[in-house]
């Protein structure tokens, strides 16, 4: 098992998808995107056991690739019935894999979104989950295809990052709480009268004025209670925010500014962040066959922000799709 210490993979500078190339097989990276997709955690057999019917021993396999060959007879007895797999003795690990996606940001114009498939084993599952910005230290491997596949596509490989370490770039509401020093920070401001202008002054300070916009942005991003009536209505507290202007005036770079500012957060053009659009897609995982939902930029924006630039220029179909999540927050 690959092990890395923390302090180390944060001084490997982070690199974006398309730069990992393969000149970096088989060497340890990092690499910084947004989570589109995350696999539930399932048990991989790393150690097999196997016992044999006639003489009773136990035969260990170690199991380093998804497929093996288990043992064709005992090697105590040499009987010829092979030995009969057991599951209670044999050595089963945590394994999720999460597809990950590159940076706005980091992708040219006119080009796709580059993914990368990122394989996480013991604790480190379940430490990030979809539209997540992470840095993940892993090793870049390959992987052969196999069956069909595998003789169709000859000596091309197939790569994957075996994780080490996963690293969180935005902090939530509650971790930043518990930094005792922000907390100190934000009971000083609670007794000052002008919080609300300050804070709204202190949301992209490089533009001059606006003042009325950043208001209506800080509200949007601290948001209100959803309130439950006696009779059972159910009245949102999200707000939306729609800015019209003149090209040039500072609306993209209030939005990014945004976007770096908010726990959770995905900036969006009109179409579409992820190479699903904006709200879901259905898709075939080739790991286990299955379909599988992977989130738009909508779900992965849940309980955060999402910001959606060049509206007009959206799909109508997106456009119609999106009016019901607004409405009733679903």
């Amino acid at each position: 098992a690959h092990r890395a210490v923390p302090g180390d993979s944060a001084k490997l500078k982070p690199k974006a998808l398309r730069d990992v190339r393969a000149e970096h097989i088989g060497q340890l990276v990092t690499v910084r995107g947004i989570v589109t997709r995350v696999t539930d955690v399932k048990p991989q057999v790393s150690v097999a056991t196997f016992s044999c019917e006639a003489c009773g021993a136990d035969v260990f396999q170690e199991v380093p690739k998804r497929t093996f060959t288990p043992p064709s007879n005992c090697p105590s007895c040499k009987a010829a019935l092979p030995p009969t797999l057991q599951p209670r003795g044999s050595r089963l690990d945590k394994h999720q894999e999460l597809k990950m996606q590159e940076m706005t940001e980091h992708v040219p114009m006119g080009s796709v979104p580059r993914s990368m498939v990122v394989q996480l084993t013991g604790e480190r599952t379940r430490t990030a989950g979809p539209g997540d910005e992470v840095s993940i230290t892993g090793v870049f491997m390959p992987v052969a295809f196999s069956g069909w596949k595998g003789m169709r596509a000859g000596l091309i490989a197939d790569t994957y990052l075996q994780a080490t370490h996963v690293r969180q770039h935005k902090r939530t509401a509650a971790a930043e709480m518990a930094d005792e020093e922000a907390a100190e920070k934000v009971r000083e401001l609670r007794e000052d009268e002008d919080v609300y202008e300050k804070l709204a002054l202190s949301i992209a300070p490089e533009i001059y004025g606006h003042e009325d916009i950043k208001k209506a942005l800080l509200l949007q991003m601290v948001g209100a209670p959803t309130r439950v009536l006696e009779d059972g209505m159910k009245l949102r507290g999200d707000m939306h925010v729609c800015l019209m202007g003149d090209p040039g005036v500072a609306k993209s770079q209030l939005l990014k500014h945004i976007c770096r500012l908010a726990p959770r957060a995905v900036y969006t053009t009109g179409r579409g962040s992820s190479g699903v659009g904006l709200t879901a897609a259905v898709h075939r995982d080739p790991v286990t066959n299955e379909f599988v939902l992977e989130g738009g930029a909508l779900v992965l924006a849940d309980r955060g922000v999402c910001l959606i630039d060049e509206f007009d220029k959206m799909n109508d179909q997106d456009r119609v799709s999106i009016h019901e999540a607004m409405e009733q927050q679903t």
